[in-house]
């Protein structure tokens, strides 16, 4: 598992790089613009160059890219759909330049409205934005479902990537935080190898390119996103311990996005995660030999 944070690329798309080494990173994700801004950042060919290079002499081993939360593919509103469309295009790009992983991206929002045609939106416009690009992936984000976010099942991811063409650079990115707040158990082993088990059925696990580690800061189910620093939450350690170990994630980009930075990961806080993630293959390797 490729342990890391999300970092700002502020001051240059190489310092999200140092950063990342500050942090003990072994994968990155980062916005390509202003969160609360439509405007791209525009990236020279100099500035890939030099996030490529610097990447290649660090230990990092993965990139993703974050799209801006501004984005609703599944909006009715159609200047807000073109919107969407053009900024997810832009990431899409720079995420091919900089060799990202994927793009990782939350579906949108069906608000009041009917979930099966707001699905059928955000499909068109996703199938749309690949269309315009190659080379990188997009992985869709499974969401705590408050206010109508789609992608709060299983099910509805299925049908998101259906609707977008099912297409092989399409992917699924899955939040921790996220799943427990959708009501999905995984705070215990047995839990979470059902609720993969449950993926894998509706989804299939090859799809899975990127993960989030997140707390919870509210309970099972609450339908509410509200992530806390890792061990303080719902999750607690023991639950980030069987995330970070769970044997289907071994080769995935595993990001944490809340920290003790000002609300942003900190070095302590991607340790922690490495040690918790040992303590967690040790108790699963302790079960495996109990059983023999």
């Amino acid at each position: 598992m490729l342990i890391g944070a999300h970092v700002s690329p502020a001051g240059g798309l190489p310092k999200a790089i140092e950063r990342g080494r500050e942090r003990g990173c072994r994968a990155i994700q980062i916005f390509n613009q202003s969160p609360r801004m439509w405007r791209p950042t525009s990236y020279r060919d100099e500035d890939v160059s030099a996030f490529c290079e610097a990447m290649a002499a660090s230990p990092i081993d993965a990139v993703l890219i974050h799209a801006v939360y501004l984005l609703n593919c599944a909006t009715e509103d159609r200047e807000m759909r073109d919107k969407s469309r053009t900024s997810l295009i832009q990431s899409l790009r720079v995420g091919a330049g900089i060799r990202a992983v994927g793009v990782v991206l939350h579906p949108g929002s069906a608000k009041q409205g009917d979930v099966g045609k707001a699905i059928k939106r955000a499909g068109k416009v996703i199938k749309e934005a690949l269309a315009e690009t190659d080379g990188c992936a997009l992985h869709l984000e499974d969401t705590a479902g408050a206010g109508g976010t789609l992608g709060r099942s299983f099910e509805e991811l299925a049908a998101l990537l259906d609707a977008a063409g099912g297409g092989k650079r399409l992917g699924v990115c899955l939040d921790s935080c996220h799943l427990l707040a959708s009501g999905y158990d995984l705070r215990t082993r047995d839990g979470l190898a059902d609720v993969i088990d449950e993926f894998d059925r509706a989804v299939g696990c090859e799809r899975l390119g990127s993960l989030h580690v997140n707390d919870s800061a509210v309970a099972l189910g609450s339908n509410r996103d509200r992530h806390a620093i890792m061990g303080e939450g719902e999750l607690g350690e023991k639950g980030c311990a069987v995330f970070l170990s769970e044997p289907r994630f071994e080769t995935l980009p595993c990001v944490l996005e809340t920290g003790r930075d000002g609300g942003a990961p900190a070095a302590e806080d991607v340790a922690l995660a490495k040690k918790l993630r040992t303590r967690g293959k040790s108790a699963r390797a302790r079960v495996k030999k109990s059983r023999r």
